[in-house]
C-alpha cells in the first residue's frame, strides 16, 4: 500500500512543478516518497511481507521520481536537457537487458548498493536545485550542493548500471554453461537407450538435471528468487 501511495504521488509532483510551481508542496510531496521508502522496507521486513511485487515496485517508484523531477527543472529551465538524457539512456539500457534475462531464466537483477547511494544522491540533488532558483546566499549554496550531488549521483547511476551488466554477462554465461552440460546427456541417454545394459541411460538422466529448470535432485543450475530476481554476484 505505501508503495502504491508513492507512486500515486509521482504525477501529483509533476503536476505541482508544472502548473502551480508550488515547490514547497513538491518538496513535501518529495518528502513524503521518501519517507515512505523508508518505512515500507522497513514494515516488510520486520514482518517477513517481503514480495516480489514490492521489490518491483520500490525501484520502479524511485526512478519515476528521478524522471518527474529532472523533467520538471528541465521544463523549468533549472538543468540542462542532457542531464535528463543521460539519465533516462541508462534506464533505457536497463530496461531493454530484462527480455535477455528473461530468456536465460532469470528476473530483474536485485538493486545493489551503487544503486540504491546513486538514487539517494539524485533524491537529494533535486529540491536542493529548487530552491537554488531562488537567489541569495541559501540559493547559491544550494545551487552548489545541489550540482554536486546531481552530478555525483548520475556518475554512480551509470556505474551501478555497469555492475549490473557485469552481473547479468555472468548469469548467462553460467545458463550458457549449463545448457552445454545439458545437450551431451541428452544424446548419451537416447543412443544408450536401445543398447544393451542401458548404462548411458543413466548417465543422460544425470546430466539432464543441470540447468534453470533442472529439480533439486541435481545441480540446481543458475539462481532464481522470488524476491529480487538473480541473485549471483559477478
Amino acid at each position: 500500500m505505501l508503495s502504491m501511495l508513492r507512486l500515486l504521488g509521482v504525477p501529483l509532483f509533476l503536476w505541482l512543478i508544472l502548473v502551480p510551481e508550488a515547490d514547497w508542496w513538491a518538496l513535501g510531496v518529495l518528502a513524503f516518497a521518501g519517507l515512505s521508502d523508508w518505512l515500507d522496507g522497513k514494515i516488510a521486513r520486520a514482518w517477513n511481507q517481503a514480495s516480489r511485487l514490492g521489490a518491483l515496485l520500490d525501484p520502479m517508484a524511485d526512478r519515476l521520481y528521478i524522471f518527474a523531477a529532472v523533467l520538471g527543472l528541465v521544463v523549468r529551465g533549472v538543468v540542462p536537457w542532457w542531464l535528463m538524457a543521460v539519465l533516462v539512456l541508462r534506464d533505457v539500457l536497463m530496461i531493454g537487458s530484462l527480455p535477455v534475462l528473461r530468456h536465460f531464466g532469470y528476473g530483474p537483477l536485485p538493486v545493489n548498493f551503487a544503486g540504491k547511494a546513486a538514487t539517494l544522491c539524485l533524491l537529494y540533488s533535486f529540491p536542493l536545485l529548487f530552491v537554488a532558483g531562488y537567489g541569495g546566499v541559501v540559493g547559491d549554496v544550494a545551487r552548489i550542493t545541489g550540482w554536486a550531488f546531481a552530478l555525483w549521483g548520475t556518475a554512480i547511476y551509470w556505474w551501478a548500471g555497469l555492475l549490473y551488466a557485469v552481473q547479468g554477462q555472468s548469469l548467462i554465461r553460467q545458463a550458457r554453461r549449463a545448457d552445454r552440460a545439458t545437450a551431451p546427456g541428452r544424446g548419451t541417454g537416447a543412443d544408450a537407450a536401445g543398447a544393451p545394459g542401458g548404462s548411458g541411460a543413466c548417465e543422460g538422466e544425470e546430466q539432464k538435471a543441470v540447468g534453470p529448470d533442472a529439480p533439486s535432485t541435481g545441480d540446481p543450475g543458475p539462481p532464481h528468487s522470488d524476491r529480487k530476481g538473480a541473485t549471483s554476484s559477478p
